[in-house]
Order: structure tokens, then C-alpha cells, then sequence
């Protein structure tokens, strides 16, 4: 099994063990599907930092460059780290390794994040004003226009899926968004085929009014680099 690791160490072994023991509470219960278990947790590090922890056995993705299967942690791994390159906001890698049957994928905790559902139910909108919420939608439209310039379809982006935290008060406030949950994501062959996809499943799953909607679209169309008539109003 492929690891991030290319050499099966002693010392490797033992940091992943020492991995594999920080146990946490619970994100995500383990599910069982693709023949193992998922599951997410809350860990802390050494220095009390807030990270979570996707551990996975058996759990596996087949592809035509994987026949033989390999576990999903590598496939997201990959992803986060493509989507990175790409220059869209995404959790960062902290530890990501294999041992046999088990998987282990670590990443920094987003700080301040939250859901834009819960920022919407929480009141920001009315907080911080539509110039706030519109300079959010912006930047949540350029992140999602940078993933798929680059090929790399989310493959199952939803509202719940989109973080966001608001830096500053007043004038000065300003809106950053992030890309969770990136297990699903492939490379498609082209940015349209990557870009159709998701913007049409994140407009279906979503609740903004026509004009929101189109604050995103078309900061996403800049940031992409073309116009899409194909993507739904």
C-alpha cells in the first residue's frame, strides 16, 4: 500500500502508531462502506492544537490508476494537496500516511471557521451588512473557480461544505472562505467538464436568492477565466 512515506522505516512505523493512539472525540462516527471503516476525530497535538483525524481500515477508492484499490485517505490527500497548489483555501496537511489496512489523514484545524449554513442561521448577513455578505459570496465563487480552473471536480459540494469566517469588524471587516471535505474530488479532463458539475450540484443544494446567485457566478466566471452559459441563473 502507497503511503507518503515511499520507505517502510522502523521510525515511520512508530510515528504512525503514535498517530494512530491520539484519540479524540468523535466528528464523524466510523461508517462502514467501500469494504472498511471511516471515521472523523477531534485530536489535539503535542502543543494543544485543534486537529482532526480521519481514520480509516479497509476503507477503499478503485480508479483506472488504482485498480487494485488504495485507501481514500491518499485520494483526499492528493486533492487537498492539487487544491492547494491551485490556490484555493483548504485545511492543511499536517500528517498523511498507510500502514496495511489502516489510513490516516491529519489536518490543521480552520480557525474562527464555520459552515455558511451556521454564519447564515447565526445572523451574519445581518451582522456585517450586504457589502460584507457580498464580498463573501465573491470569495466563495473564487475559491471554487480556482479548484476547477484546475481541473479538480469536488464532486459533492454542498452549503455544508463551504466554510467561511469574517476577519475584522466595521469597514475594515473583510470574508474568507474554505473548501471542506475533499474525498470526493477527482481531476476531470477538462476545467468546463470540472466546473459544470460543481456549479450546477451547488446551485441545486443551495438556498440563495437569484441575485446572490449571481454575485457568486460571476465572481466565479472572472476567477475562471470565461463565461459559462451553460451554468444554471
Amino acid at each position: 500500500m502507497h503511503s507518503v512515506q515511499h520507505s517502510a522505516s522502523s521510525a515511520e512505523d512508530n510515528m504512525f502508531e503514535a498517530w494512530w493512539a491520539k484519540q479524540g472525540e468523535w466528528v464523524e462516527e466510523p461508517n462502514v462502506r467501500r469494504g472498511g471503516e471511516s471515521g472523523v476525530q477531534r485530536i489535539h497535538d503535542d502543543n494543544g492544537n485543534l486537529l482532526y483525524a480521519k481514520r480509516q481500515t479497509g476503507h477503499i477508492h478503485r480508479s483506472w490508476l488504482h485498480p487494485f484499490g488504495r485507501l481514500t485517505v491518499l485520494r483526499e490527500r492528493d486533492a487537498l494537496t492539487g487544491a492547494s497548489q491551485a490556490g484555493v483555501n483548504v485545511p492543511k496537511i499536517v500528517y498523511c500516511a498507510t500502514s496495511g489496512e489502516r489510513g490516516l489523514l491529519v489536518t490543521a484545524a480552520l480557525e474562527g471557521y464555520q459552515t455558511i449554513e451556521d454564519w447564515y442561521a447565526g445572523g451574519g448577513r445581518e451582522k456585517y451588512g450586504e457589502e460584507l455578505h457580498s464580498q463573501l459570496l465573491q470569495t466563495v465563487g473564487v475559491n471554487i473557480a480556482r479548484l476547477n480552473r484546475a481541473r479538480w471536480q469536488h464532486g459533492c459540494i454542498y452549503a455544508k461544505h463551504v466554510f467561511v469566517y469574517v476577519e475584522g469588524k466595521g469597514a475594515s471587516a473583510k470574508a474568507h472562505a474554505a473548501l471542506l471535505d475533499l474525498e470526493k474530488c477527482r481531476q476531470r479532463l477538462t476545467s468546463k467538464q470540472a466546473a459544470l458539475h460543481d456549479m450546477k450540484q451547488l446551485r441545486r443544494h443551495s438556498n440563495w436568492s437569484a441575485v446572490d446567485w449571481k454575485i457568486l457566478k460571476d465572481a466565479y466566471e472572472q476567477e475562471f477565466g470565461r463565461t459559462l452559459s451553460e451554468l444554471p441563473d
